[in-house]
């Protein structure tokens, strides 16, 4: 079964599993596709953050732009990207080659944005594909590329793996969806409170 079509306005609020945090975020269908914003605290390692993001992606989820805005342990934080769908990308105008190939953004601190991914590929059960991603990776708050996997285990579960450079281990995950794609629980890390529009039936 494929994806549910996606509502047109829908929020999601998380907390964090494993340390003090919440988020609250937002799908929004615009003239061009679709645009997420969130807004969170958070402590990572004994350090406070509060960040703000928005998201804007092509009608084929295909990140097209990323605004990231906030503090964190009292310091200003600020990430303004563009990418032209097709792989390239810009920070504040000026091309990031070390991100070629990148389909989406993703943003360590939120699992708002693996549904990026997940909507863009729409994955058959027991379907697996690569993915590219430009990482923000957080709390280092540093711009990389990041190669991953997402297999679809069942209709609305996740496997996630990622091969984090200087990690020994790839990085693995489940994430149990909704029937939008929307994170529910992303394991060990975050947990849906509240989600709307309502899921429809199975």
């Amino acid at each position: 079964m494929s994806l549910v079509p996606f509502p047109s306005e829908s929020r999601v609020r998380w907390r964090r599993l494993d340390v003090p945090g919440r988020e609250d975020a937002r799908v929004e269908q615009t003239a061009g596709g679709w645009r997420l914003t969130g807004q969170l605290d958070v402590e990572e390692d004994g350090v406070p953050a509060r960040l703000r993001y928005r998201i804007d992606c092509d009608d084929a989820w295909r990140t097209r732009a990323a605004r990231i805005e906030g503090e964190m342990d009292g310091r200003p934080v600020r990430f303004e990207l563009a990418a032209d769908g097709a792989g390239q990308w810009t920070r504040d105008g000026h091309p990031l080659p070390e991100l070629a190939g990148a389909m989406d953004v993703d943003l360590g601190f939120t699992p708002a944005t693996n549904t990026l991914p997940i909507r863009r590929l729409a994955l058959a059960v027991g379907a697996s594909a690569p993915v590219r991603s430009a990482w923000l990776r957080f709390p280092e708050l540093r711009l990389e590329a990041l190669e991953q996997i997402y297999t679809r285990e069942a209709e609305r579960a996740y496997r996630y793996r990622a091969h984090i450079e200087g990690d020994g281990e790839p990085f693995t995950a489940r994430l149990d969806t909704d029937a939008f794609g929307r994170v529910l629980r992303y394991e060990g890390l975050w947990e849906a409170e509240l989600a709307t529009p309502g899921d429809p039936a199975p």
